[in-house]
């Protein structure tokens, strides 16, 4: 497919114990705010969004011990957690992925925060990178 169907990195998620801590770690030491803050039911998340330039950072902590970010804390601690990528079209994207034998996660797009529309690859299609495609 020759049509680039990444428009930019939306957001660089983190997994973290505490929210709070590392909200007040970024300020401190970097200067940065919260742009967005929400929890996420569906997911079992909270999420703080830190902007940077025209993408953020996406801090995560579970809110339920059976979420995948619980899960991901539980066997490998804090750390990256996954790289969200803009797209046009999220559902265009995620059959891209399917087309080329790719496995995901989300058979289909579905709601995520701050009203995007969002759809997880899985990372052994991605080379051990967990990719969200985001539609905003």
């Amino acid at each position: 497919m020759s049509t680039e169907l990444l428009t930019e990195i939306d957001h660089v998620a983190i997994a973290v114990n505490d929210l709070d801590a590392a909200v007040a770690w970024y300020k401190e030491v970097f200067g940065a705010t919260v742009e967005h803050r929400e929890v996420v039911e569906s997911d079992g998340v909270e999420e703080a969004l830190l902007k940077v330039a025209e993408s953020y950072i996406q801090l995560l902590t579970p809110t339920t011990g059976s979420s995948p970010v619980a899960k991901y804390l539980a066997n490998k601690g804090e750390g990256l957690h996954h790289i969200g990528y803009r797209v046009a079209d999220c559902a265009v994207a995620l059959q891209a992925v399917k087309d080329s034998g790719g496995r995901v996660i989300d058979e289909v797009p579905r709601p995520g925060s701050r009203g995007t529309t969002v759809a997880f690859v899985h990372p052994k299609t991605s080379f051990g990178t967990l990719i969200e495609l985001v539609q905003e």
